[in-house]
């Protein structure tokens, strides 16, 4: 009968301490800090082009303000051409979300024909400090 206890006891120990270790779990994973682009973690830099309505309409100041809402560093321009060009610098994911943003959505007066990226490249750092407007 005593070993009957002995595991009653055991059993009723290594229930106890389920809560406990997945408390201690959580809080482990909570407290990882993740990389930061300073440290070169999965950092893209990519050119882009956007045709269409894309300059009288406040394009640049969106798009800026886009770039930065997402943690995302780099420039835009108009061109003599009629469009606006730039670079984009950051995490992959956030930069894939600006270039759909830049396809897709753009500034609310805005008509998006296409955009084109190109001379997408892994970089070890940023280039840039912020999303700045060239004029």
């Amino acid at each position: 009968m005593q070993s009957l206890e002995a595991a009653r006891a055991t059993f009723s120990l290594r229930v106890w301490h389920l809560p406990l270790l997945f408390c201690l779990t959580t809080f482990l994973l909570l407290v990882q800090e993740p990389p930061t682009m300073a440290e070169g973690f999965g950092l893209v830099s990519v050119d882009y082009e956007v045709f269409g309505k894309v300059q009288g309409v406040f394009f640049r100041k969106h798009t800026q303000a886009q770039g930065k809402k997402l943690g995302v560093v780099g420039w835009v321009q108009n061109t003599n051409y009629g469009t606006v060009q730039g670079q984009i610098q950051g995490p992959l994911v956030k930069v894939q979300q600006l270039q759909e943003w830049l396809q897709k959505t753009g500034s609310p007066k805005s008509h998006i024909d296409r955009a084109e990226f190109r001379n997408e490249k892994k970089i070890a750092h940023l280039e840039h400090s912020d999303f700045c407007i060239v004029k």
